[in-house]
């Protein structure tokens, strides 16, 4: 008798220790090549860029078409939904791991049958307290069950959902930025067209004068017609210069109201931010731990990692316990009746024995998918450093492209001056003047072609450095 005791004792423990199906190693973990935490230079704290780095520019009109980029563009509204639906499921794995409770209600008419199991039930015997053949029975009553997680399998999808969360909002980052991006180059695109068309106005003007001097002196005889046919040409030029810059303002107009949602953009012209000498003391990998796309990649590893740790839990057995406390009545006249009150307390082993390799396939996922997450990450801390060295190699290449066009604009400018100063003196004609000017305006278009690459040079710098972001 002791002995029959001690093996059914045994039983149950024997099934917990070689009763599990069994797991197999999976494919070696892959380790982030720089983790983000690391990612530091000297660079100070709080340096540029900014997080809204384009208030550094103190334009109200841009600050305004930014602002209605990312309320109104429909990625911001679909990468806003994609955190709602995160945070959701997020919600769901929690609410999942914790206790629930049902109140539950039923009534049954039912005829039974005399030759079945509740034979006896189908007779009519007041003695035996039987009324049949029919019967309306009742039930109502609460039932309570709760996973008690001893593995820690509901918690790893718990933090699974939450890194997602945060993945989704780090991308909901990463679209503010490239949006406003976007539209901080177009907006300086714009404004660089627009400061260039006034000069070609201005090397048009100074055209129309040497016409005029032309005309003047071919109606008196003094010179040939021929010699006016160059500068007529250089007008037509300038007229056909004039036209391709309206059409650029126009093509810029259309893309900046669809990123604003807006039927019309109408901007109106401002100085083109100065030039700076030199870039800030340290750039490398401190701003790069912004990056929106970096911190994305990063929240997926967190992920990945606690869906492994699921995935490992599930060849583990699960303990639930349940409960119920019901009122159950075979006529309804009896339910309210403490007699028929009925309650219960359960716990419940389920234990993976065999499943045809459905757990390890699941192991296998989840580890495949985890070093997925580590090698993009990898691949985008690589692309981001290269993309900064080369966008800072541009800045430093602009900059001094500009300093050196600022030089050649100084030569021009006295050029000029020394033509106003021999026609003040009554030595050349005022026609002269004009040609003087011409190549100087032609230098002030060559400087703001520079300009406007340098502004866009230092746009996709900023975007390149993450745009100040931080995660918190």
């Amino acid at each position: 008798m002791k002995r029959s005791v001690i093996y059914s004792l045994c039983l149950p423990l024997s099934f917990l220790v070689a009763g599990c199906a069994p797991g197999h190693d999976t494919a070696a973990a892959l380790s982030p090549t720089v983790p983000t935490a690391r990612i530091e230079t000297g660079l100070a704290a709080g340096q540029w860029p900014k997080n809204e780095w384009w208030k550094t520019f103190h334009d109200a009109q841009l600050d305004s078409l930014i602002a209605k980029a990312l309320a109104d563009a429909p990625d911001m509204q679909i990468a806003r939904q994609r955190i709602t639906l995160a945070e959701a499921q997020a919600k769901m794995a929690m609410a999942a791991g914790g206790p629930q409770m049902d109140f539950s209600a039923d009534a049954e008419r039912q005829k039974m049958s005399a030759e079945g199991l509740m034979g006896p039930f189908a007779l009519t015997d007041p003695a035996a307290g039987t009324t049949g053949p029919w019967y309306t029975n009742g039930t109502f009553g609460l039932t309570a069950g709760w996973d008690l997680d001893l593995w820690g399998k509901n918690r790893a999808q718990v933090e699974a959902r939450i890194g997602k969360v945060n993945a989704q909002k780090a991308e909901l980052e990463q679209t503010r930025q490239i949006l406003a991006s976007s539209v901080a180059r177009l907006y300086w695109d714009w404004q660089t067209q627009a400061a260039m068309e006034s000069v070609v106005n201005a090397i048009k003007h100074e055209q129309q004068n040497i016409i005029a001097a032309d005309r003047e002196l071919y109606q008196q005889g003094i010179t040939s017609s021929v010699e006016g046919v160059e500068t007529d040409i250089n007008a037509s030029k300038s007229d056909e210069r004039l036209a391709e810059i309206q059409g650029k303002k126009r093509a810029i107009e259309a893309r900046l109201a669809a990123l604003t949602s807006a039927p019309t953009v109408t901007l109106s012209p401002q100085p083109l931010p100065a030039v700076n000498t030199t870039l800030p003391a340290s750039l490398g990998y401190e701003l790069l731990a912004r990056r929106p796309d970096l911190q994305e990649a990063h929240w997926y590893i967190e992920a990945s990692i606690s869906e492994v740790d699921a995935a490992k839990a599930a060849f583990y057995p699960d303990v639930n316990l349940m409960a119920f406390l019901q009122q159950d009545a075979l006529h309804l006249s009896d339910l309210f009746r403490s007699s028929a009150q009925q309650m219960g307390l359960t716990a419940g082993l389920t234990l993976p024995v065999f499943d045809s390799g459905r757990l390890n396939a699941n192991l296998d996922i989840a580890q495949a998918q985890s070093n997925l997450s580590v090698a993009n990450y990898n691949k985008a801390v690589v692309e981001a450093v290269n993309q900064v060295t080369r966008a800072a190699s541009e800045v430093e290449t602009l900059m001094a492209k500009n300093q050196h066009q600022r030089q050649v604009e100084a030569d021009a400018a006295r050029v000029v001056a020394l033509a106003q100063a021999r026609f003040n003196a009554g030595i050349i004609a005022g026609s002269r003047v004009s040609e003087a000017k011409i190549p100087a305006l032609q230098e002030q278009i060559a400087g703001l072609t520079l300009k406007g690459q340098y502004i866009d040079a230092t746009l996709q710098l900023t975007s390149a450095l993450g745009g100040g972001y931080h995660n918190g």
